[in-house]
């Protein structure tokens, strides 16, 4: 699959995406370290990338503002990562990209919530 990650996301997953085989982009390797959550979300949506970020102001954007889709929205912290990375992977193997694409997920170590956007 084709990921964007927020510079907030830690390094150990960027990591453990690669590692998994998945094409991932950080924000920071195309000039967009200082650049709006807006900014972002429309460069996800112009590469068709899903934007993993650890900001839960998307949410807003998505579902508030109407802005874009394709967001996976991770609650981790340090002492969850495992955790989280296996609900992800759970994720990843679940939905398809298209589907991902017209979706905002919430990964947290217990599970996720699947929520399909409606723009």
């Amino acid at each position: 699959m084709r990921f964007l990650l927020d510079q907030d996301v830690y390094t150990v997953t960027a990591r453990f995406l690669v590692d998994a085989g998945h094409d991932v982009v950080l924000v920071a390797q195309i000039g967009l370290s200082q650049a709006s959550d807006e900014e972002i979300l429309k460069i996800a949506q112009e590469q068709n990338r899903i934007l993993i970020t650890r900001d839960r102001d998307y949410g807003n954007l998505v579902f508030v503002k109407a802005m874009g889709s394709g967001v996976i929205y991770l609650r981790i912290l340090p002492t969850t990562v495992n955790k989280v990375h296996n609900e992800l992977v759970r994720v990843i193997e679940t939905y398809s990209q298209v589907e991902l694409v017209g979706a905002f997920v919430v990964v947290q170590p217990d599970g996720h919530r699947f929520r399909k956007v409606s723009l």
